[in-house]
């Protein structure tokens, strides 16, 4: 099978085509044909051995959708020929990938695999952050770091769903259509230093109940600026650009400070598969929309990383191995 190889840490260079020996599904695992595998900053962090290392050679990428191929033994979860999406799956970058089974998601016949993959990873983390980490009140008012992202515009959906008022905030001008059409109430543009006063002059002295931020150092600053008394800031993601150590004695005021786990948020296979049932049930009804900002083949993976890492992507940008 054909399969994106990393022989050594470092820039998007390092992701080469090749082919390898699929491995055959143990007791607890599935093999599967990926249809779709989501790009993630997550798989950068990761090429560039970032955090803990993993053992070299790898095939990275963790979210997509596909078809069960083969299970392993005394598996019953899932068949061949079965639908499925998953969230974290190492080696997704692949034609084929061995999955374990509770990481895997039936997928309804009328949600596309383009759609799932672009749903996973980014719909999971939105939906920790708005119901877990900050539940969203009516009339809650959210401001969404680098908003036009994937987690963004699924943060900007989810949080007019449940009531709130959203600011977003994008890099470039080009990306703000895409924001309002999500939802927001508002849309500014620039650095994250540069958009406090923005701020003042749509909403005067209103303070946000809620910032999610994934860009880290860049955003932290300003994010305890925009919010109010006991207000929380939520971290995510893995950061380009690393907060340096926090003096909390030095916080202006009450807050409340969380930098959440993903896979806290569907630490069972239950809790998996009833988020996971919610996140499609909101497609199925055109109340959440999965935006897919560009379409990429395995050879093109170099080039994946390289839209995601330089910011100036919109929306979801998938992989398509078939």
């Amino acid at each position: 099978m054909k399969a994106i190889v990393v022989n050594a840490f470092g820039g998007p260079e390092v992701l080469r085509l090749d082919d390898v020996t699929p491995g055959r599904p143990e007791a607890g695992q599935a093999l599967v044909q990926v249809m779709a595998a989501g790009v993630n900053f997550m798989d950068t962090g990761i090429r560039r051995g970032l955090g803990q290392a993993n053992p070299l050679p790898l095939t990275p990428g963790v979210e997509g959708a596909g078809i069960v191929v083969a299970v392993g033994p005394g598996v019953t979860e899932v068949s061949a020929g079965d639908r499925v999406a998953w969230q974290y799956v190492p080696g997704s970058y692949a034609e084929l990938v061995v999955a374990p089974v509770n990481q895997l998601v039936p997928l309804p016949d009328d949600i596309s695999f383009e759609t799932a993959a672009g749903l996973m990873m980014q719909g999971l983390t939105a939906s920790n952050l708005v119901f877990q980490v900050h539940a969203i009140q009516k009339d809650d008012l959210a401001f969404i770091h680098a908003a036009a992202g994937g987690v963004g515009l699924m943060l900007t959906q989810m949080v007019k769903l449940l009531g709130g008022k959203v600011i977003g905030r994008v890099s470039h001008a080009d990306k703000v259509d895409a924001v309002l059409a999500a939802g927001a109430d508002y849309v500014v543009i620039g650095r994250a230093g540069d958009i406090a006063r923005q701020v003042e002059r749509l909403v005067g002295e209103q303070a946000a109940n809620v910032v999610y931020d994934g860009t880290g150092a860049e955003g932290f600053d300003e994010s305890i600026r925009l919010l109010d008394y006991f207000g929380t800031l939520a971290l995510y993601g893995p950061f380009m650009d690393p907060i340096a150590p926090i003096d909390i004695f030095a916080m202006p005021r009450s807050i409340k400070l969380t930098y959440p786990s993903v896979m806290h948020h569907v630490r069972s296979r239950e809790a998996l598969l009833t988020h996971a049932r919610q996140l499609f049930t909101w497609v199925r009804t055109g109340r959440l929309n999965v935006s897919i900002g560009q379409r990429y083949s395995l050879a093109e993976a170099q080039q994946a990383h390289r839209d995601i890492e330089s910011r100036r992507s919109t929306g979801k940008l998938i992989i398509l191995p078939q």
